[in-house]
């Protein structure tokens, strides 16, 4: 509340938020997470992660200060559906994950970050 540059999970003047999400992956110190939003909130993902204790990895703001190292949070958007505006049609686009991601991933699934 006192720093309007941060959000946070709080009953005061709070507009609703809604992330559904999934442990598709469990390491020794992370885990690799699916996040449903049903809502679309400013940060929402990172401030609910950090909320239930759990912060994304490579979050500056929301996270630890030791962390992987990435060039920026762990996060990447693999599908973004919409109805459209005009037409009402509903569309689809998907994303491959980044390389870096990626490789990230396979390190902690052979074991090489701890």
């Amino acid at each position: 509340e006192k720093d309007r540059q941060s959000m946070a999970v709080t009953a005061k003047n709070a507009k609703p938020a809604v992330t559904h999400f999934e442990v598709l992956e469990n390491f020794k110190n992370y885990a690799y997470v699916l996040c449903r939003l049903e809502t679309g909130r400013t940060h929402q993902i990172r401030v609910h992660m950090k909320y239930i204790g759990h912060p994304v990895a490579g979050d500056p703001k929301y996270g630890p200060r030791k962390t992987l190292e990435s060039h920026g949070q762990l996060l990447h958007a693999s599908a973004l559906e919409l109805d459209h505006p005009r037409t009402g049609k509903h569309m689809r686009f998907e994303a491959p994950l980044e390389p870096e991601f990626a490789a990230i991933l396979h390190d902690l699934e052979t074991e090489v970050i701890q």
